[in-house]
């Protein structure tokens, strides 16, 4: 259902991101990958081989004030439109206690994860708005939604505060046929969940499952969000957790 559209995703050089950019090029559709990283953009490009020509790249920090304007209009410029946008970058930032948390740490988190949030809808709507109509999702967490976690206020705050957003662009452009969605995924076999086999036992611990998500099953979520299966559903806080939001034990 994603073939020949093209969509934009953010935080492609790794984790989520990176498993979307192969299932949604294995979908058919055109992709533009944008992170900081220009060396991990080229591999995870270079990794499909079969759909190099229908990918593009764009390096940059979400957090620049041009990121999203010039990233949206890479896009229109190498496929001519956009029909969905996967904003998958974020940070959880330096945890620590509020009375102990700097401002600078906690306008870091919220850039990264809210700032840039709004950002992409402010060019992204307008260019899905020209192609009558498109899907939006958001990364947001179960952290701030279902559960608070000690020392990571600034990263609640901000995942929660998406979620708000979404459901305020749900509404007001559901009238354009753009949708507005966002996932929450559980705890996830990325690099920003580190390599302590402790940590990751700890973690899995909280979900019904047992276990961890790896990326491709996260990604797998965005990609009914993004595509005509999930047609009716906007403004949604999707939890793909493992059932970590209903795990009492």
């Amino acid at each position: 259902m994603l073939h020949g559209k093209t969509i934009l995703i953010t935080g492609a050089s790794s984790g989520i991101g990176a498993a979307a950019a192969r299932i949604l090029a294995e979908a058919g559709a055109n992709l533009m990958l944008a992170a900081r990283r220009e060396d991990r953009l080229k591999a995870v490009r270079d990794s499909l081989p079969n759909a190099s020509n229908r990918i593009a790249l764009f390096v940059g920090d979400v957090t620049d004030t041009g990121f999203s304007e010039n990233s949206v209009k890479a896009t229109l410029d190498a496929f001519g439109g956009l029909d969905g946008a996967f904003n998958n970058a974020g940070t959880i930032g330096e945890m620590g206690q509020v009375p102990d948390m700097s401002l600078e740490t906690w306008n870091q988190v919220v850039a990264t994860n809210l700032d840039s949030a709004f950002l992409a809808a402010k060019y992204q709507i307008p260019a899905m708005r020209a192609r009558g109509g498109g899907s939006i999702v958001f990364t947001s967490s179960f952290v701030g939604h279902t559960i608070g976690f000690p020392g990571m206020a600034a990263y609640a705050a901000a995942k929660a505060g998406l979620i708000g957003l979404t459901q305020v662009l749900a509404v007001e452009h559901g009238p354009e046929n753009i949708r507005v969605n966002a996932l929450l995924p559980g705890g996830t076999r990325t690099a920003m969940a580190g390599d302590d086999p402790a940590f990751h036992e700890y973690i899995s611990g909280l979900h019904a499952l047992k276990r961890m998500a790896e990326p491709e099953e996260i990604a797998r979520a965005a990609e009914f969000l993004l595509s005509d299966a999930a047609s009716f559903v906007t403004g949604s806080a999707m939890l793909c957790d493992g059932g970590n939001s209903i795990s009492k034990g």
